[in-house]
């Protein structure tokens, strides 16, 4: 056999019908379209149209449910940092974050952040910020002597330090204004 006479086997590839081609072709005239009617014409919408009953794909159950508003993290396991600290792609003195990660090829997209999991184990001690880590993630890498931040985590407990701190100084005003009014 010669590369000249490879071809498909027999039927593999059927001639597309050329309809309303004339009466012999017996795809003429009408072109296998029957006589007038909406499925004779042009831009048909009724697939799934079942005479006015409830389509089918309307009767049967849903599963599943997409969040809208979930948040998209790129997930990096701990065993695939150490990899790449020991292939020497990523330096372990210099402090990660997601665009180390991303030059170093460990992680895509990712438009809301980082997220650290715990497969594989981590021997370098490592200074790395992320958006999210596993409590898992976060023990082995503070055992192996490195230190996790959270910079969102950080924020939002700050920011409920200040809500707590101003409600707290509200009641003390309110309380000594009491006493103030009691004395007098």
């Amino acid at each position: 056999m010669k590369l000249n006479e490879l071809n498909d086997n027999q039927g593999a590839r059927h001639r597309r019908m050329r309809v309303g081609r004339g009466i012999g072709s017996g795809k003429g005239k009408t072109a296998g379209r029957g006589v007038k009617g909406q499925n004779s014409r042009e831009g048909v919408s009724i697939n799934g149209f079942e005479g006015g009953q409830m389509p089918l794909h309307m009767r049967i159950p849903k599963r599943g449910f997409n969040n809208i508003f979930a948040k998209d993290y790129a997930e990096v396991n701990l065993g695939a940092i150490q990899k790449a600290i020991d292939a020497g792609t990523l330096d372990a003195s210099a402090a990660l974050d997601q665009a180390a990660l991303n030059a170093a090829g460990l992680t895509r997209g990712g438009k809301d952040g980082v997220r650290l999991l715990a497969k594989g184990a981590i021997t370098s001690a490592i200074t790395i910020t992320v958006a999210g880590a596993s409590k898992t993630a976060k023990e082995a890498v503070e055992k192996a002597g490195g230190t996790v931040t959270i910079p969102e985590l950080v924020a939002a407990r700050d920011k409920h330090k200040a809500k707590h701190r101003v409600a707290q100084n509200a009641r003390k005003a309110d309380k000594a204004e009491k006493v103030a009014a009691a004395k007098g």
